[in-house]
């Protein structure tokens, strides 16, 4: 569901970041024998609005952000800014205003006081602050019946649900109306529904009271919820994928967000690389005929190809060798037809990366026009269509524009399907889907990913 790999690219608008980490480095028991390194080189620009998922696996250093981000773990080195100041420069009160009217928290365990109401859990941050009862239970009224709850308020937290004791969590973070709203695998201990009830009280809270969200998770299902999705590993961020579902809160250059198949099996396989994404696309393009062990078998050959480890003879002679010898055991002219297919891709997609590299460099460059016609000329022959001089000439431009990341997919279909006269190539639904499916593949290989974040 999400676009491709670079997270380098600037805002379009002058906006300061809420949260920014410059080359930021967290060591665990430094000068120790067990001296751990969980954070390295990490940087990061979080937007005012934005709703922001850190994704990864268990151990990759999500926890450690989020402690980092609250006050309480500070950088061994490098540099985190809440709002434009280092929070771990601040007094004892200055921190304390920090954590309490800054930054509101929400837990996966829910962490409630079961010896007092409802009401007292929620309105607890406020207590300490000073604010009048009366002001107090106002406040907690009104956020626990939004929050769809209100009748629980003289309720001890042992009778509510696992739902309900995460909405309580939620009315408490924000009963102080902070800046920044951080949690903890919120769903982690909530079955299906609850888990989508609490979502939609994220979603709302980012939507209506504009605040910044910053989710730790590991589900996959939850990151359509969110702008953009910060992939870590190893306590390195590897990329950031902006969401085309949701309106940006920054508006990035269009021309520099590519989206392409590659959202989709970023979702499907959260954990791969982007070149074993690319892999999965181009062997589903490949073939679907295959046993297990023969695909495990091609998509190797494929990501060798990919890597450009491996020509193409010796991707052929892969195919064909039977599996008893470590080969994929295809005919030899399907095997030459698919190496054939896979060369041909390739040769293209290296085509798009250099075409996307010289423009975003804002570079000309003499074979722009003859580029593009190879392009159009090949997605064409693949998807074995005859076309007008008109229909060329208009599929030329949607061509340009959607390797320049101008129009999305979805506008892409439009212009294929609308009349000549309208400006479309006026194609049936059978040839719009063959050069909708070739094309996509072509770029999903032509995404540039040796620049990660």
């Amino acid at each position: 569901m999400f676009p491709c790999f670079h997270a380098s690219y600037a805002p379009l608008i002058k906006m300061e970041p809420i949260i920014q980490t410059k080359h930021m480095d967290v060591v665990y028991n430094l000068g120790k024998k067990n001296e751990f390194k969980a954070i390295t080189d990490f940087n990061l620009d979080i937007y005012p609005g934005e709703f922001i998922a850190l994704f990864g696996p268990s151990g990759c250093g999500k926890s450690t952000i989020f402690y980092s981000i609250l006050g309480i773990l500070q950088p061994s080195s490098g540099e985190i800014l809440i709002k434009g100041e280092n929070p771990y420069a601040f007094s004892a009160n200055e921190m304390v205003n920090y954590q309490s009217r800054i930054i509101g928290i929400i837990y996966q365990a829910f962490f409630l006081i079961n010896s007092i109401s409802v009401m007292d859990n929620v309105v607890l941050p406020q207590a300490f602050l000073g604010i009048p009862w009366w002001k107090r239970k106002k406040r907690g009224q009104e956020l626990l019946d939004r929050f769809g709850i209100g009748n629980k308020a003289e309720n001890f937290p042992m009778l509510l649900s696992g739902g309900q004791s995460q909405r309580v969590s939620v009315a408490r973070s924000m009963v102080n109306n902070p800046d920044i709203l951080l949690a903890d695998e919120p769903t982690g201990n909530l079955d299906s529904k609850s888990s989508e009830q609490v979502m939609r009280v994220l979603d709302e809270i980012n939507k209506k009271d504009k605040k910044t969200v910053i989710m730790i998770t590991h589900n996959a299902s939850q990151l359509v919820w969110c702008h953009r999705v910060f992939y870590m590993k190893d306590g390195q961020l590897l990329r950031t994928v902006p969401n085309p579902d949701k309106k940006q809160i920054i508006k990035f250059d269009r021309q520099k967000v590519l989206v392409t198949e590659i959202e989709l099996l970023s979702q499907m396989f959260p954990y791969f690389e982007p070149e074993d994404l690319k892999v999965k696309s181009l062997v589903n393009y490949l073939t679907q005929d295959l046993d297990f062990l023969q695909i495990d078998r091609l998509e190797k050959a494929v990501k060798l190809m990919i890597l450009r480890t491996m020509g193409r003879d010796n991707f052929q002679e892969i195919l064909n060798a039977p599996l008893a010898r470590g080969g994929v055991g295809l005919p030899r002219t399907r095997a030459k037809f698919l190496a054939d297919k896979v060369g041909q891709l390739l040769k293209h997609s290296e085509d798009v990366r250099r075409y996307r590299r010289r423009m975003n460099e804002g570079t000309f460059f003499s074979r722009e026009d003859k580029l593009i016609n190879e392009l159009l000329y090949y997605i064409v022959e693949e998807a074995e269509i005859k076309l007008d001089r008109d229909q060329k000439s208009i599929l030329k431009q949607a061509v340009r524009d959607r390797v320049s990341g101008l129009i999305r997919k979805e506008e892409l279909e439009i212009i294929l399907k609308n009349p000549v006269k309208k400006g479309g190539v006026g194609l049936d639904k059978t040839d719009r889907e063959k050069i909708v499916f070739y094309f996509e593949k072509l770029l999903t290989q032509g995404i540039d990913t040796a620049n990660k974040s």
